[in-house]
Order: structure tokens, then C-alpha cells, then sequence
């Protein structure tokens, strides 16, 4: 299962496949790609090539065999880690879009939740660890709260367990790293998706890539949609984009590409339900109760450009930077349950609905840089696949508050601070009450930052890949990253400067030509003060302690043991994977104090684990037979903590089991269907890397997200080669269900409703 290498004819022959111009290319490619080449060498090309399908025409492609991370040399086949890839065609045929949904139904992947020190926006768990600063472009990092769309993405590829000799600081439980579309000389082709569905669901977008010249070509990306969240009247989604990506190759050893990427989301979010401790169930059957005003508006400019150069045959150089701004902006509603105080003027001492209001802004500006340079040598009687890097990013966040004012209260509750006037949704008889958009009548004004954010870092790695034997490969990488942190709160400025290290080492043994075991340790290292929206708040990754402590503090350090097995099956045309891993974190901070926003941290007081198996496939069965599916396994467990009720708990958005599965049968060139079954055990609510909410007195879990599973089906009808229909629906059977949980259950995520949309594309 050593690395395969396509030609460049055989890439132009793949790339017209992949994009519906294959009718007279595919008569031809069996003589093209097998000219001046041995039996063996045709063979392998024509392997690769065919797993490339005709869109639209004969088959999706559910499976690809290399990463996009140009660092990463092997196969995925090869390499010593679980890596997911989901491709193109898998993501549109599953239906969902943004980011977040999609990693959302992946086995090992859980959601967190925002509030008012924790922004809301993208937010990811793997293998139970905080992941929302462990998102990558193109191999670069994306910081700050957003909304990640899916409309100029090739391919979404997620790394478990700990990376940060390839991710940098961070990547605790693994990483998630988008590849983009990007403009070729290869090939000219147009394709146009056009949606409408239920909930006001509409969606367009173009994606079209014109040679210029011989040598050079433009690529153009565009989306525009719009819709309500299905079962959820007036909650409102809204994206528009656009990304430009032009290459230029002056000669067959140098190439230049640059993009130019714009999205702008707007949504009228909802917070979803509250958790009912008494019932010890999440209410149900909620009304809408954002207020009209309400909203969440994320806007992301990044510059990006690539350069690549063959100085000689075995020596490669590869740069990519990026200049990037983002703003994240919210003001949203949550709902919860209290009891109206004795003072109340319409029912007091009764049970209520009251709203209340979340908010904050953030703006993020970011340079990075990234030199790598490969080197194919042969040195002490081996073959070495070098990789020699250096990185440079500044990443520099403002986070700040709304300034509002609520008028109109009309009930009296009680609380930790005394009487306060409120907003209830419940008359003194217990109905709605009317106009419920409309009860708060803010007044909204942006106000002054609250923390400055601002961390500079340089970082050296080296890799190598070698074949030790003709069975058994090495993979073996260092990274040493130094960074300058700084961070001014509304009351202290926080700074300190230190150095990571980490390393990852990786055995991978053939057992036949289509089956191999690894083993894998790989390391990875988390800074106090890490998560830029929190500023001096402890929990979720703020920075614990005093200015003085924060630049005593140890990082985080999470270890990871990992033993797997790959296999190529059905004709190499199915990959299988299976794992067993255990993840310990140590010297983790941790929060202490009665106050929930306390500023006060313990410095490395805290230890936790997460083990586990994971299964995976990918690819096609038959010619007509195509799966993805992944499961994962995992037991976590609270090993050392400052409060010493912690230890042995659970950790918190933490799934034991979670199970992903899609298929896709195609019975002839005119029909495809399918559809894809996301399954979630229970989980309990908390903040990462510290046990979840626990009640001592009855001896259970205080916040429970129960356990749920959801079934979407598709359908395919091929009218031509350039006309395709599509029809998606979602959550067939209608579940309520939730997918995350605040701390305090004051919110919880809900699901998307039964849902059903139509798509037509069509190639040009």
C-alpha cells in the first residue's frame, strides 16, 4: 500500500471525470494514462482514477485516499492516525451545509454550547476535548468564533487525538481542517445548484473554473441562501459568499494560487430549551420566543496565497499565507423556568417563563505564514521523506458588549441578587402571552471592548517518513512553537511568553498488501489563556488566576497512545479502519470559587482521560454500493482535580457512544438514493476538560442531553449528463431532540425538525 502518484495526464483525465465531461474522455483514458508505462504502473493510475466518478452521472465519490495537508505524506491508508475525510459529494447528498452541522453528525464529534463570557458561535468537541480554536483552512489556522459554511469546500478531513506537531498549539482531542476549491488548468467546466424547500428554504450556488491561458485560470465560487430552521417559525438563517481563486503556473516546476474568500451570515439565532429539574427531562414542545431584534451576524475576509516549487527532482518548497479578519457579533434570548417573587403585582408565588438576554461582539484580525520544504533523500541506507518547516502568526482579538437597555418588564422574580424586574412569557394564568417578539423593546447600542487578546507565535517542526523494511514504515515529527502572550481585561493585563514542545511518532507494519497495523504517541499542548472570547474567566479556557500566577502556569499537556489497523478492501476500493486509544490530559486549569463566572483559577490542579475504540469505512462496496460510516466507543473519567468530588466523574458534552452511518445505492445510471443515521448516547452538561455537573444528594448527573438518533434520506434522478435532481429530507421522523447543554441547563441546543428540500444542478 505504498504511495500512488498520478501523472499530469492522468490528473487532467481525473479532474474532467470528476466534473461531468467524461463521455469522450472515458473511452480514452484506459490508452492515455497507460502509454510508456509498465503493467504495473497502468494498473495503479487506473485504480486511482477510478475511484474519480462522473458527477451527476455514474457514482459519488465517498472516499479519497490522500490528505490535504501537504505535510502529511503517506496515504491515509498509511498513516499512522484516524483521519475522516468527507468529500464533496458526500456533504451535499447528506444535505447539510454549514459546518457545524455536518461534523456535528460524525461519530466522536459533539457540540458545545455559548453564553455570555463564552461566545456563541462554532463550537466542537472531539474525543472529549475543546476544539473551536482547533479549525484549519488549507492546513492554516482559522481563528475566532464564526459561522463555517460549506459552499467553496472540497473536502472536510478530522483528526483524532492529539496533532499539535502539524496544528500547533491546541488540538487536544484532534483537529478539523477544511480543504477549498481551488482553480485549475486542468479542465473548464460550470455547475449551478438551485434549492427551494420547506421552512422558506432557498439556496443557490455557482461554481465555475475558466482556463485563462495555458498556463493560468480563475475559479469562482458564489452562495447565496436563506431559510428558517425547520420546526422553528421565524428562527432565520441567512448566507451569502463568495470565493475567487485564481492560479498561475509560469512553468511545470513553479506555481502561484491566490484566493480571495467572503462570507457573511445572519441569523436570528435560538437558544432552544432549558433543562427541567424537576422533570429531569429538557422542556419540550417550546414556543419561538426570540425577540424580534434578536441577532447574530458573523462576517469572515481572508487573503490567502500559495506558492509552490519543484527546485529539483527531490526537493520541493511549498509556502501558504493568510491575512484574515473576522467579526462575530449577537444579541440573542434565552428562556428558562423561575417563579414569579411574592412582590409580583399579576400572580406572585406562580410558576413562569422567563426570557433573558446574551450578548457580545468580537472582531479578529490575523497574519500567517507557513514555510515548508520537502526533501526526498537517502541517508544510512534508507529512502527519508523530509519535511522541514517554519510558522509565523499573529492573531489579535477585541471582544466587547452590547450596551442595552430593556423596557417593558411586566413581572417580578426573585434570585441571587434579590428581586429584579423581568420578562414573562406566561400570564398569571399560565398561557402565552401575545406579541412575545416583541416583549424585551431593547435598545441596542455596541459598546466598549472588554479584553484585548493578542498572541504572536513562531514555531520549527521537522518530519520524517521512511520505510524501515519493506513492511514496517516510520513516521517521527518534533515541533518546538514560542509565543508572546498578552491579554488586557477590563481590570488586569495578563502577560508571559513561553515554549511548546511536542513530538508524534508513528509505526506502521504491512501485514498483507492491503492490511497493516500502526501504532501511534503523539503529543499536544494547551496555554492558560488559550481561548481568546473569554478574557479572565477561568472556565471553558479563560485564563486562571492572578497576572502574577497566569505567568507561572504550566501548559496543558495531553498525551495520547494509539493502535489501529487500516485495510483496502473490495478491490481497494473500500478503506476500513479500526482503533484503540487512550488520551490523558494533565496539569489542566481549573476554576474554583461559589461564583459560576469566578475569576479565580487553580493552576494545574486538574488531570482527566478519555479512552476508547473508534471503526470506520469509507468507499464503495460494489460499483453500485457506497458507504461512510464511523463509530466511536469512549469511556471518560476525571482522574485528579482541586475539588476532590470531581474525581471519577464523567466529562462533560461528552457522548460514550455515538455512531454515523450513510449509504448510497445506484441501481442504474438514471437513479441513485440514499441516506445517512446519526446516533448520540446521553450527555451531561459542564465545562470542557472538567467534570460534569454532579448532585451529590441524589447521586446523578444535575444537566442530562438525552441520548438521540436521526434518520435523512436522498434521492438522485440523472436526467442528462448536465442535469441532475435532487430531493433531501430531513429528520424523517420529526425527533425532538438536543444536541448540547449551557453548564447551568439554562439553554439546550435543539435539532432541526422534519425538513424537505429540492435541488436541481446542472453542469456546463
Amino acid at each position: 500500500m505504498k504511495n500512488k502518484t498520478l501523472t499530469m495526464g492522468a490528473q487532467t483525465i481525473a479532474a474532467a471525470l470528476a466534473f461531468g465531461h467524461g463521455a469522450a474522455i472515458a473511452q480514452t483514458q484506459e490508452t492515455e494514462i497507460c502509454k510508456d508505462k509498465t503493467e504495473a504502473e497502468c494498473k495503479a493510475q487506473q485504480d486511482e482514477i477510478e475511484l474519480i466518478r462522473i458527477h451527476g452521472v455514474q457514482q459519488s465519490i465517498y472516499r479519497y485516499d490522500k490528505s490535504g495537508d501537504p505535510r502529511r505524506l503517506a496515504d491515509l491508508v498509511d498513516t499512522p492516525q484516524t483521519i475522516s475525510v468527507l468529500t464533496q459529494d458526500q456533504i451535499q447528498e447528506s444535505g447539510k451545509t454549514d459546518l457545524k452541522d455536518i461534523l456535528a453528525a460524525q461519530a466522536g464529534v459533539t457540540l458545545g454550547t455559548g453564553e455570555n463570557g463564552n461566545a456563541f458561535g462554532d463550537r466542537y468537541v472531539i474525543r472529549g476535548h475543546e476544539a473551536r480554536s482547533d479549525v484549519f483552512v488549507d492546513g492554516l489556522r482559522d481563528p475566532g468564533m464564526t459561522t463555517r459554511e460549506s459552499f467553496a469546500t472540497e473536502r472536510v478531513e478530522i483528526t483524532k487525538g492529539p496533532s499539535s506537531t502539524f496544528a500547533g498549539r491546541g488540538s487536544s482531542g484532534g483537529a478539523v481542517n477544511s480543504i477549498t476549491k481551488k482553480a485549475s488548468t486542468s479542465y473548464n467546466f460550470g455547475r449551478v445548484d438551485a434549492a427551494i424547500g420547506t421552512d422558506e428554504h432557498t439556496r443557490l450556488t455557482v461554481d465555475l473554473n475558466k482556463t485563462l491561458t495555458e498556463n493560468s485560470a480563475i475559479r469562482v465560487n458564489a452562495l447565496t441562501s436563506q431559510e428558517d430552521k425547520p420546526g422553528r417559525e421565524g428562527i432565520e438563517r441567512g448566507r451569502d459568499g463568495v470565493q475567487l481563486s485564481y492560479v498561475l503556473n509560469p512553468n511545470d516546476r513553479l506555481s502561484f494560487i491566490g484566493d480571495v474568500y467572503y462570507l457573511n451570515a445572519e441569523d436570528k439565532p435560538d437558544l432552544g430549551s432549558y433543562y427541567d429539574r424537576d422533570a429531569g427531562y429538557p422542556l419540550e414542545d417550546i414556543p419561538v420566543y426570540a425577540q424580534d431584534d434578536d441577532f447574530q451576524n458573523s462576517e469572515v475576509t481572508t487573503f490567502t496565497f500559495r506558492t509552490e516549487y519543484e527546485i529539483s527532482d527531490n526537493v520541493r518548497f511549498y509556502n501558504a499565507t493568510r491575512a484574515g479578519n473576522t467579526e462575530n457579533e449577537y444579541v440573542t434570548t434565552g428562556m428558562s423556568a423561575t417563579t414569579r417573587d411574592d412582590s409580583d403585582e399579576t400572580a406572585p408565588g406562580v410558576d413562569t417563563l422567563r426570557l433573558s438576554t446574551h450578548q457580545g461582539w468580537q472582531e479578529v484580525d490575523y497574519f500567517t505564514t507557513q514555510f515548508n520544504l520537502f526533501w526526498d533523500t537517502s541517508f544510512a541506507g534508507l529512502d527519508h521523506r523530509l519535511v522541514f518547516g517554519f510558522e509565523y502568526s499573529d492573531e489579535s482579538v477585541d471582544n466587547g458588549v452590547f450596551d442595552i437597555e430593556n423596557l417593558n418588564t411586566n413581572c417580578a422574580i426573585g434570585g441571587r441578587r434579590g428581586v429584579s424586574q423581568s420578562y414573562c412569557i406566561l400570564d398569571g394564568d399560565g398561557n402565552l402571552i401575545d406579541n412575545i417578539g416583541s416583549l424585551m423593546d431593547r435598545t441596542i447600542e455596541r459598546g466598549d471592548e472588554d479584553a484585548l487578546f493578542d498572541i504572536e507565535t513562531y514555531a520549527i517542526y521537522a518530519m520524517d517518513t521512511f520505510a524501515l523494511t519493506d513492511k514496517l514504515d516510520v513516521f517521527f515529527g518534533l515541533r518546538m512553537d514560542s509565543y508572546d502572550y498578552s491579554n488586557q481585561t477590563s481590570s488586569d493585563l495578563y502577560e508571559f511568553s513561553d515554549e511548546l514542545f511536542n513530538g508524534h511518532l508513528g509505526l506502521v507494519y504491512d501485514i498483507t498488501e492491503h492490511g497493516n497495523v500502526y501504532a501511534s504517541y503523539s503529543t499536544a499542548t494547551n496555554i492558560n489563556g488559550g481561548e481568546s472570547d473569554l478574557g479572565a474567566n477561568c472556565g471553558y479556557g479563560g485564563l486562571c488566576g492572578t497576572p502574577e500566577q497566569a505567568a507561572q502556569a504550566d501548559p496543558e499537556h495531553v498525551e495520547n497512545i494509539e493502535i489501529g489497523t487500516k485495510w483496502m478492501l473490495f478491490d481497494e476500493k473500500l478503506m476500513a479502519n479500526a482503533s484503540i486509544f487512550r488520551i490523558t490530559k494533565s496539569d489542566v486549569h481549573e476554576s474554583i470559587g461559589e461564583d459560576d463566572y469566578s475569576t479565580i483559577g487553580t493552576l494545574n490542579t486538574g488531570e482527566n482521560r478519555v479512552e476508547g475504540v473508534e471503526f470506520g469505512v469509507s468507499g464503495d462496496i460494489t460499483e453500485k454500493f457506497s458507504v461512510q460510516a464511523s463509530a466511536a466507543f469512549m469511556d471518560s473519567e476525571v482522574l485528579d482535580s482541586f475539588t476532590e468530588s470531581n474525581i471519577g466523574l464523567t466529562l462533560s458534552n461528552f457522548a460514550d457512544e455515538s455512531f454515523y452511518l450513510q449509504l448510497r445505492y445506484q441501481p442504474n445510471e438514471k437513479f441513485a438514493f440514499g441516506g445517512d443515521y446519526t446516533y448520540k448516547s446521553e450527555m451531561f452538561g459542564g465545562q470542557p476538560d472538567t467534570a460534569a455537573g454532579y448532585d451529590a444528594d441524589t447521586g446523578e448527573y444535575s444537566i442530562v442531553v438525552p441520548d438521540y438518533q436521526v434518520f435523512n434520506l436522498f434521492a438522485n434522478y440523472y436526467a442528462s449528463e448536465k442535469l441532475t435532481f435532487r430531493v433531501n429530507i430531513g429528520n424523517l421522523f420529526d425527533e425532538e431532540y438536543w444536541t448540547a447543554a449551557y453548564r447551568s441547563g439554562a439553554f439546550m441546543y435543539i435539532g432541526d425538525g422534519r425538513n424537505v428540500t429540492g435541488t436541481v444542478n446542472y453542469e456546463f
